[in-house]
């Protein structure tokens, strides 16, 4: 027992000490950063959407330099093909038959940039890789590495020649995080930085203090699985989910449908890498609180007069929170 609790600090330093710098490397994106670190923890995957140049991609390319595993990113445009995510049958004529031949998509780390430019046909491609961790071509199942984790990013200002994402993929996103801009200060620091005026940040291709092994990001997955959850926080998650599908009160003109019960396993799973990330060993309401917009907010669907009179799934979800005692 005291060598799993060792070996749990042991992790939780080293996570903790790649976070900061991290947190050093993306100014004033610390929600962006932690919301990496819980996807990777937690085992799942990211919806990032905010303007360009919000260091969405930099972003995931320094956690890859941290991390001991393959990156790739795909650059996602209306000519794309499924083939070009996840590989095909290439003909080897010394052999005379199909050898497959494996796409980005077998990497550890996958950034798809611009996501909802792709076409149906590679939505449905990256949905099964996404939710069953493998790639089918003809009557062939090829398994993904253990260590698979999707970034997406959307860019919500222009939306000519894009496809929506549809709901099924949606949900198989753990979270859908929203980046705003830096502040003044921030702005500041990232003027600094590109001059080369912040020690130890002068140098873009800069080496992390550490790498984080997989059996590191798997020792995590285990920590943050015996995180304590009391029964009444967990009771707390029900009734945030269950009350997305009633719909009483205000609720009952803005929603059409509520949240999956992929919800409930993600806000569980989040915030209890949430609690261990900050160094607890049990979640509290707030931790639910904080996580709870980032992983309903792509899972509600508002009905017709909520988006008529602009209402947005942010502002459901404040109300949600508001409506939802806290048992």
């Amino acid at each position: 027992m005291e060598a799993s609790v060792a070996n749990s600090a042991d992790t939780s330093a080293k996570i903790r000490t790649v976070s900061d710098w991290l947190e050093a490397r993306i100014i004033g994106q610390e929600t962006l950063v932690r919301r990496l670190l819980t996807a990777l923890i937690c085992g799942g995957h990211l919806l990032v959407e905010g303007a360009p140049g919000l260091a969405k991609t930099r972003a995931i390319k320094e956690l890859a330099s941290a991390v001991a595993g393959d990156f790739h990113r795909v650059q996602f445009t209306p000519d794309l093909l499924p083939s070009d995510i996840t590989g095909t049958e290439i003909f080897r004529p010394e052999t005379g038959d199909f050898r497959f031949q494996q796409g980005p998509i077998f990497h550890n780390l996958i950034l798809a940039d611009e996501v909802n430019r792709a076409p149906a046909k590679v939505q449905a491609a990256l949905l099964e890789a996404m939710a069953e961790r493998q790639v089918s071509i003809g009557r062939e199942t090829f398994a993904l590495p253990e260590l698979f984790l999707v970034m997406a990013t959307q860019n919500p200002i222009e939306q000519e020649g894009t496809y929506p994402l549809p709901e099924a993929q949606l949900d198989r996103f753990l979270m859908h995080v929203e980046v705003g801009y830096p502040s003044a200060s921030a702005e500041r620091d990232i003027l600094q930085l590109v001059r080369g005026e912040q020690a130890g940040a002068t140098d873009k291709n800069a080496t992390p203090p550490i790498q984080l092994s997989q059996d590191d990001i798997f020792a995590a997955r285990r920590a943050t699985a015996e995180v304590y959850m009391a029964p009444a926080v967990e009771q707390y998650i029900i009734q945030l989910v269950m009350a997305t599908r009633e719909r009483t009160g205000a609720l009952a003109e803005q929603l059409e449908f509520g949240v999956s019960p992929r919800a409930s396993i993600a806000l569980d799973q989040t915030s209890r890498a949430l609690a261990w990330l900050d160094g607890r060993d049990f979640v509290t309401p707030e931790d639910v609180q904080t996580m709870c917009h980032d992983v309903f907010r792509h899972r509600l669907i508002i009905s017709f007069d909520a988006e008529a009179q602009g209402i947005t799934s942010n502002q459901i979800i404040d109300t949600l929170l508001s409506q939802v005692p806290v048992s």
